[in-house]
């Protein structure tokens, strides 16, 4: 019989991972950055995890690379008013009971839908296990935005930036191509974004905080390093060394100018 444990370690094998180690927190942080008697000093760290983690990784950031600041969660949906307002309700919900810092947003056209949420939430909220983390979120980050129509919604979730986008309508197709900020983006009704916390398949450490604007979720790409390459012949140095001589010496970098001008000089 195959264990738990062994599957890990045999699919780590096939990604051509060599070591693996059973730790968490903040102290693991600190354990990858600068190495233990037992833990080899890493390049990098990459990976969610609570506010004492993710402050660890702000502290050891220059030491090692990260991935990103990240957290709190959170969740922005986009809703054209004609999806079920019990579902609409759960899925922020679902975004709020991570913790009290969660922000859970609906961008909706159509004021009577707000207020069918509104009563959705109101009525499942007690049924909820953690309901008073739930209430907290909800109270003092959930926001309800009425807008004129999707495109605005568009341009408000721009603004936003948020970690998870749903884009609750009947053409989400035709909705896409405005969106330009995103952690990760759930298309249609049935695309809800707990999928996408557990299995639906795309990397789920996304940008938060509005960082969305400039960072993507975690891939391959942040394990990939590039280096500039740089080939001079000596006819392109004769073509490059005034321009680079002349705008050192305007920066009073005489060296720099001398560095790029010996190269010409015949000995």
């Amino acid at each position: 019989m195959v264990k738990k444990g062994q599957l890990v370690f045999a699919a780590a094998a096939l990604a051509g991972v060599t070591q693996l180690y059973t730790i968490g927190g903040a102290q693991a942080i600190a354990a990858l950055a600068y190495g233990t008697q037992t833990i080899e000093k890493v390049d990098k760290i990459a990976g969610p995890g609570n506010i004492f983690v993710t402050v660890a990784k702000k502290l050891v950031f220059g030491e090692v690379g990260i991935d990103m600041i990240a957290g709190p969660s959170e969740l922005t949906i986009i809703c054209d008013g004609k999806t079920n307002p019990d579902w609409i309700a759960m899925d922020l919900f679902s975004q709020a009971e991570h913790d009290e810092q969660a922000q859970s947003i609906l961008i909706a056209s159509d004021a009577g839908f707000l207020e069918e949420v509104k009563r959705s939430i109101d009525r499942l909220l007690p049924t909820m296990s953690r309901r008073e983390i739930i209430c907290e979120s909800m109270s003092n980050r959930g926001i309800f935005i009425q807008v004129k129509d999707l495109q605005e919604a568009a341009v408000v979730s721009n603004l936003i930036a948020p970690e998870h986008l749903e884009i609750s309508v009947e053409d989400p197709d035709a909705l896409l191509d405005s969106i330009d900020n995103a952690g990760a983006i759930f298309m249609g009704r049935y695309s809800a974004e707990a999928l996408g916390d557990y299995c639906a398949g795309p990397s789920h450490v996304l940008p938060t905080s509005g960082s969305a604007k400039f960072f993507s979720a975690l891939g391959v790409y942040d394990f990939q390093k590039r280096s500039s390459i740089i080939n001079c012949s000596e006819a392109g140095a004769h073509i490059l060394a005034g321009t680079a001589a002349a705008i050192a010496r305007d920066e009073h970098l005489e060296a720099h100018a001398l560095s790029a001008e010996y190269r010409l000089k015949r000995r």
